[in-house]
């Protein structure tokens, strides 16, 4: 996610203020990625120094709770450049999942099935704590934006792990372990969790 587009986002609003800023960020993405105060502050001063926002402050280096910034036509340009450029794709992502995976393929005596079937069931888990917290967001549509998209993520991180479980049992039989099968969870299907009360925002996916 790009804070500073997210801040020029909103900013495009109305002037705000620091703190204010980093209020809507969270509410606007569904409390669900926390955003420092001092990332906000920083952020702005690099907007600043690009000519992208200004501030009701003679001193452009200095950023504090007092401090309110406004965009400007430059950053207009910026924010509606970004919003309709797609993202890059020309490297693969460093997935941590992978790099894992990767390392324990090399590694004598590591069960590696077993290492796919843990990263199964956890994936697993963090579906049914956001298939719960859709159930509670109710008509709040940035919530169950983010609900969906983390949702058919994961999805996508189960059909991998899969997919990676039968090669591995095609491709090297002597390493493949017996382990017991996890049920595949879909987005529908993720709500078959134990039913409890789940707070709102990002409390509910820790």
């Amino acid at each position: 996610m790009s804070v500073r587009h997210a801040l020029l986002a909103l900013l495009s609003e109305g002037p705000k203020y620091g703190l204010q800023l980093r209020q809507e960020f969270e509410a606007r993405t569904g409390e669900v990625w926390p955003l420092n105060v001092g990332q906000v502050y920083s952020t702005m001063q690099r907007l600043e120094r690009d000519g992208l926002v200004e501030s009701d402050q003679d001193e452009p280096g200095e950023a504090g709770p007092q401090k309110s910034y406004r965009i400007t036509q430059a950053g207009g340009a910026e924010l509606a450049a970004w919003l309709r450029t797609p993202p890059t794709a020309d490297a693969p992502p460093r997935d941590e999942l992978l790099i894992k995976v990767l390392v324990a393929l090399r590694l004598p005596g590591v069960d590696v099935p077993e290492i796919l079937q843990a990263h199964r069931r956890a994936t697993i888990e963090r579906m049914q704590q956001y298939t719960r917290l859709k159930e509670h967001a109710q008509d709040d549509l940035s919530l169950l934006l983010v609900a969906d998209a983390q949702l058919y993520r994961l999805e996508s991180v189960v059909r991998w792990l899969d997919a990676a479980q039968a090669r591995l049992r095609h491709q090297d039989p002597e390493r493949q372990a017996a382990a017991p099968a996890v049920p595949h969870a879909a987005p529908g299907a993720a709500a078959t969790a134990p039913a409890s009360a789940a707070p709102r925002g990002r409390d509910a996916v820790r």
